[in-house]
C-alpha cells in the first residue's frame, strides 16, 4: 500500500461534508502489469443532484519545493489512472484534488491551464483550513 498524501483525511472529510459516501480508501485497480491505488473512491449520497455519480479522487498536496516537477508527476499519474479506470470502472470519473492555495498560485498559470485543457483534467479544489470542497472544475 502506498503512503497517504498529507491531505488525505482532509479531502476525505471534505467530500463527506459535500454529500459523498467514501466507498474505497484506496480504490484498487488490478491490471496484468500491476496494481494501481487511487486515493479515494466515492459515490453521491444525493442521487438527484449528481445522478448517482461515482468518482475517484487522486489527492496531491504540492508540498515539495518544485511545483512544476510535482505537476509533471501528478499529471502523468492522473492520465495513467484515467486509462485504467476506463478499462476497469468506466462509469467512475477521475478528479485531481489540489489545495486552493496551490490552485490559485500555480494551476491558474499558463502551463497548468494549457495542460488541463489539453488533457481534460477534472479538478477538485479543496480548502484544507475549512475542510471543505471549494470548487469542482471540469
Amino acid at each position: 500500500m502506498s503512503a497517504k498524501d498529507a491531505y488525505h483525511n482532509t479531502v476525505k472529510a471534505a467530500l463527506q461534508k459535500d454529500g459523498w459516501r467514501i466507498t474505497h480508501d484506496p480504490l484498487i485497480l488490478e491490471l496484468s502489469s500491476g496494481r494501481l491505488e487511487i486515493d479515494l473512491g466515492a459515490e453521491d449520497l444525493v442521487a438527484a443532484q449528481r445522478d448517482g455519480a461515482q468518482i475517484a479522487v487522486e489527492i496531491k498536496s504540492f508540498l515539495a519545493p518544485s511545483l512544476i516537477s510535482e505537476f509533471h508527476g501528478a499529471l502523468g499519474q492522473f492520465l495513467n489512472y484515467r486509462v485504467a479506470l476506463k478499462l476497469k470502472e468506466p462509469n467512475r470519473v477521475l478528479y485531481l484534488a489540489v489545495p486552493i492555495k496551490v490552485y490559485r498560485n500555480f494551476f491558474t498559470g499558463e502551463l497548468a491551464q494549457l495542460s488541463i485543457a489539453e488533457y481534460q483534467v477534472k479538478l477538485l479544489i479543496f480548502d484544507p483550513e475549512q475542510v471543505e470542497v471549494a470548487e469542482w472544475i471540469g
